[in-house]
């Protein structure tokens, strides 16, 4: 019986680099399936390993790449457009910081076009490849003010999540013609980074069944959010996971915040899998129990191990997690063929 859940997979993002094994698709394909990897989730925007225009058209150039990928033993989990969703949405105070993620030279509109082009292309080649989740951050303009200080002037935070929605809609809707999710990573510098901010997109964008997650627990720890309970709360609407661990040990030097620290000194930490504090069966327990049945992806961002142990370690830790879902009752042997009036009679009301 196969696992309801599908995996191990990998997310190429951070492990590409100009040297072999790791600099294009066949390359670091067969280092991952050496791992045990079973699906890689693609950098849309990395042209190393996808070419996204060339993807948007041609079928065939979807099909080809897919075949080299089987060939390896690998399929495609997701095409991921995180950095696309950032720049949609940009406060001034940070244009200048994650002007790596866009073409230099574009002002604020500009910005819009380029990455609602991205987006949009990314639907399209999601589609072709066969996919249905299409992992995004939600970009924003109120992160600096995630803190009430100075005090928010009422409405403040309606009017950045009108123009989120605003700017989002046109892609919603193209995704659910082509049969897709945008499944926003509930992360930090975006404006959607936890419940309470998701359900606010979801009131202002009236529930819009393209609107997924891509679940990611290690943010949650770092946020001292209850990631179960999150699972049970929003399970419906997860497409996308990273499988990664965390930790969180505040002092009385540093806390949520962390003090401008470097992240190996912060009290909230990313970790290899296994070394942090998520609970990982129980995790694995509920997203099962909710019917999720996309892939586990394995993102890598620890502040101790290498990427490459982190590598390693990671396809057979997510492999021992996949659970093979049951369709019996562990009690069905000492059950028996029922009816009204056997039950009536049981109940003693014959």
């Amino acid at each position: 019986m196969a696992s309801q859940i599908k995996g191990p997979g990998i997310f190429l993002a951070q492990f590409l680099r100009d040297e072999e094994p790791y600099n294009n698709l066949e390359n670091i394909g067969r280092w991952a399936a050496g791992l045990g990897y079973k699906g890689i989730q693609v950098p849309s925007w990395d042209t190393r390993v996808f070419d996204l225009d060339k993807a948007v058209d041609s079928q065939d150039y979807c099909d080809e790449v897919k075949g080299r990928l089987k060939e390896i033993g690998l399929e495609i989990s997701d095409l991921s457009a995180h950095p696309l969703g950032q720049v949609l949405g940009i406060h001034p105070a940070y244009e200048v910081a994650f002007q790596p993620f866009y073409p230099e030279g574009l002002n604020d509109q500009a910005r819009v076009e380029w990455a609602t082009d991205g987006l949009k292309k990314a639907i399209v080649a999601s589609e072709r490849l066969g996919l249905t989740s299409v992992p995004v951050m939600s970009g924003g303009f109120a992160w600096h003010m995630v803190y009430p200080w100075p005090q928010r002037p009422d409405g403040l935070i309606d009017e950045a999540f009108r123009e989120l929605h605003k700017r989002w809609r046109p892609i919603l809707d193209l995704a659910t013609d082509r049969g897709q999710f945008m499944s926003y990573e509930l992360h930090p510098g975006s404006d959607v980074y936890d419940g309470a901010t998701f359900e606010w997109f979801l009131d202002v964008a009236d529930n819009h069944p393209a609107i997924g997650i891509c679940y990611d627990p290690s943010h949650f720890v770092l946020q001292q959010l209850d990631y179960l309970a999150f699972v049970e709360l929003y399970g419906d609407r997860i497409k996308s996971m990273h499988v990664k661990d965390a930790e969180f040990r505040p002092s009385g030097r540093v806390g949520v915040y962390g003090g401008y620290q470097p992240w190996s000194k912060r009290a909230g930490r990313f970790r290899s899998l296994g070394d942090g504090q998520v609970d990982f069966k129980r995790l694995f327990t509920l997203l099962t129990e909710k019917g999720y049945d996309g892939w586990a992806v394995l993102e890598w961002e620890c502040c101790v191990k290498s990427p490459e142990q982190g590598a390693a370690e990671g396809a057979p830790f997510i492999a021992a997690h996949l659970i093979e879902a049951t369709d019996i009752a562990f009690d069905d042997f000492c059950g028996a063929e029922t009816d009204v009036e056997r039950n009536r009679k049981i109940l003693g009301l014959a």
